[in-house]
């Protein structure tokens, strides 16, 4: 009997990243045109070195308050992250985003859109803004209806507030390829273009549909605890 070969644990960046080569093949697309953004949210900085120590530095946090917490220590031992605002933002914490991170992805209202060219303005600092679309008309859902994006976008534009694309969290528990097709097709209708869009259970599919990119947490960290 031959003696068994001990499996070889593959980390989960090497899997995520080799799964993001494998659709962007599939795709005929080059994978550096898809960012991985870890999703630290809930993490400590202990849970996030890791990643920093192999090499990663693009991070999604869905708080401001709990990104101010961790953040600032991390960038001073990595200055070159680049650090994703991913969740809801309160237009009263628009100075405090612009100051911290380096994107936002949930630009969704004309108050938000007014908050952060104020705090762009006074920060001197312009950031990159994805406009977030609820684009399964989910009341319970943050996000921009889809009949209003093309005149936020326009007073985005008007204000100086650079949309660099799209964003979606499609609903739950459904097949997410129409959805992130759909917003493929906003998107190129209004000249944008990147598609902030897929996680950890359907990344490659968002990926198969454009995605520039992706948001991935539980693949990359494994199950939060509660």
């Amino acid at each position: 009997m031959a003696d068994a070969t001990p499996d070889i644990a593959i980390p989960p960046l090497h899997q995520i990243t080799a799964k993001i080569a494998q659709a962007c093949k599939i795709a005929r697309r080059d994978p550096g045109e898809v960012d991985l953004i870890a999703v630290s949210k809930t993490r400590s900085a202990d849970e996030i070195r890791p990643l920093l120590n192999a090499g990663h530095r693009s991070f999604g946090e869905n708080r401001v308050q709990e990104a101010a917490g961790k953040w600032p220590e991390l960038r001073a031992a990595y200055p070159d992250i680049t650090l994703h605002l991913i969740g809801q933002l309160q237009t009263n914490k628009a100075d405090e985003a612009v100051a911290l991170f380096d994107c936002i992805h949930s630009l969704d209202r004309p108050s938000l859109v007014d908050a952060l060219a104020k705090a762009m303005q006074k920060a001197g600092r312009s950031l990159p803004c994805f406009i977030q679309v609820n684009i399964g008309e989910e009341e319970q859902k943050g996000g921009c209806a889809i009949a209003d994006l093309p005149a936020l976008l326009e007073q985005a534009r008007i204000a100086g507030v650079p949309v660099v694309g799209l964003m979606c969290i499609p609903p739950a528990d459904i097949e997410p390829a129409p959805f992130f097709a759909l917003l493929a097709e906003l998107a190129a209708r209004n000249g944008l273009a990147q598609l902030s869009m897929g996680m950890s259970d359907d990344f490659e599919t968002a990926i198969l549909l454009g995605a520039t990119n992706v948001r991935v947490g539980t693949a990359l960290f494994g199950a939060r605890n509660g």
